[in-house]
């Protein structure tokens, strides 16, 4: 995925928050309506109940979609880098970029810097790990 790719999919809420989050909503609604039914008619006990639910509902839907929202800004992904370890029999080491195709044992047609009549082979395929991830056992 390019980094365009992941900052677009990243910035979307889930489809099926969303449609949860909407027929909260409808629910708290109708729950409105039937309370102001209940208050006309004169039953105020009910319209007080069904208007506590309608009001409590939409308030719980506004503050998920704004975590939501809120939560999905705040991740990021971050695209590990893979390094290659080539070696050759002479002893010479070298690390790349991982590169398609790559895979431990692979013997290489690139030659050797040090001796050119050898071939090299891939010994260590790894994810770069950064200092903050390194975590050490005492």
């Amino acid at each position: 995925m390019t980094q365009n790719q992941t900052s677009q999919s990243t910035k979307k809420i889930s489809n099926y928050l969303t449609m949860i989050v909407l027929i909260v909503v409808a629910l708290s609604i109708i729950s409105l309506i039937l309370a102001a039914n209940a208050y006309y008619i004169g039953q105020t006990l009910a319209a007080g109940f069904l208007a506590l639910i309608g009001i409590v509902a939409l308030a719980m839907s506004a503050f998920t979609l704004f975590q939501s929202r809120r939560q999905v800004a705040q991740m990021k992904i971050e695209i590990p880098k893979v390094m290659t370890t080539v070696e050759c029999k002479c002893g010479s080491k070298t690390i790349r970029e991982f590169q398609r195709g790559d895979y431990i044992y692979k013997d290489l047609d690139t030659p050797c810097q040090k001796c050119p009549n050898t071939r090299q082979m891939i010994t260590a395929i790894y994810k770069e790990v950064k200092e903050k991830e390194k975590t050490y056992n005492v």
